[in-house]
């Protein structure tokens, strides 16, 4: 094992989207960032973006990208991922559950019944994946008195795009609690960090197709990078652990950390139009 001089970084499902956007972050910040995705060719996928050109990206902006083709179906191949990090850095700092299934009909309208049982896919690859890989994490992380972070959005709590999603959503915010229960006494923090609508290559996709329906909406979205710069400063923060178990909006903490948006923009919370994020109860019961 390597010493390790820089703080290490695990992003899952970082070919594209917010996974990239966080990576880069992240990895501008100095991280040593290991990104997993399945695109290894651009073209093989329907959007841009491939696992080893966000570690290229990484590198470049001064962090240490390490790509890793895996996929977050496969358990054996996630076991393997962490006990590569094991002998090569002997701690994770940082945790990012992002790898999310996105089923092509995720996002019509329509009753949950009029569409396919694909949209299932939701709860293998970002449910089950983000527990499997925090399974396989859990004693690097408390070598590392790190950071776990579940992405999710207000889905979690307002309806949006169906049943499939919803739940979803709502469960990996619940995971989170629980699990920093578990994490507590090793130090190790779990969030859920709801992010807004971000400006990724399937959002931009999406209102290049109607650009009138959509309107200046395209000026209003944080780029995919911003949920990246709120975990670092979480990461960074003193009171960390007073957060932990706790499901936060990134447009709210980045306001209380100082943090912007890429363009210096400073995001504002859907709060106010799509809700408050879940309390759970103090009541832990073996």
């Amino acid at each position: 094992m390597t010493q390790k001089t820089r703080r290490v970084a695990v992003v899952t499902g970082a070919s594209r989207g917010a996974g990239k956007g966080i990576a880069l972050a992240l990895g501008e910040a100095g991280a040593k960032v290991y990104v997993t995705g399945r695109t290894t060719t651009e073209g093989e996928a329907p959007l841009p973006g491939t696992v080893f050109a966000t570690a290229e990206e990484i590198t470049a902006r001064g962090g240490i990208g390490v790509p890793v083709v895996l996929d977050h179906t496969d358990d054996t191949q996630v076991k393997a991922l962490f006990e590569r990090i094991a002998a090569e850095d002997g701690a994770i700092d940082i945790l990012v559950n992002n790898a999310y299934a996105v089923p092509a009909e995720l996002t019509l309208t329509g009753a949950f019944w009029e569409k396919s049982l694909d949209l299932l896919q939701v709860f293998n690859v970002g449910l089950r994946s983000s527990y499997v890989a925090s399974y396989y994490a859990a004693p690097l992380l408390i070598a590392g008195g790190g950071l776990v972070v579940n992405t999710s959005s207000f889905g979690g709590t307002c309806y949006m795009h169906g049943p499939a999603y919803g739940a979803g959503k709502a469960a990996v915010d619940k995971m989170a609690s629980d699990m920093a229960v578990d994490f507590k006494p090793h130090g190790v923090a779990v969030i859920s960090l709801w992010m807004g609508m971000l400006k990724t290559e399937r959002t931009l996709a999406e209102l290049a197709k109607s650009p009138e329906q959509y309107g200046d909406l395209e000026a209003t979205v944080e780029s995919p990078e911003f949920p990246g710069r709120v975990i670092d400063a979480l990461h960074r923060d003193p009171q960390l652990m007073q957060r932990s178990g706790q499901v936060l909006i990134a447009a709210e903490v980045a306001a209380e950390l100082g943090v912007q948006d890429v363009n210096g923009a400073q995001p504002v919370s859907h709060r106010p139009m799509l809700g408050n994020p879940p309390v759970f109860s103090d009541a832990v019961i073996g």
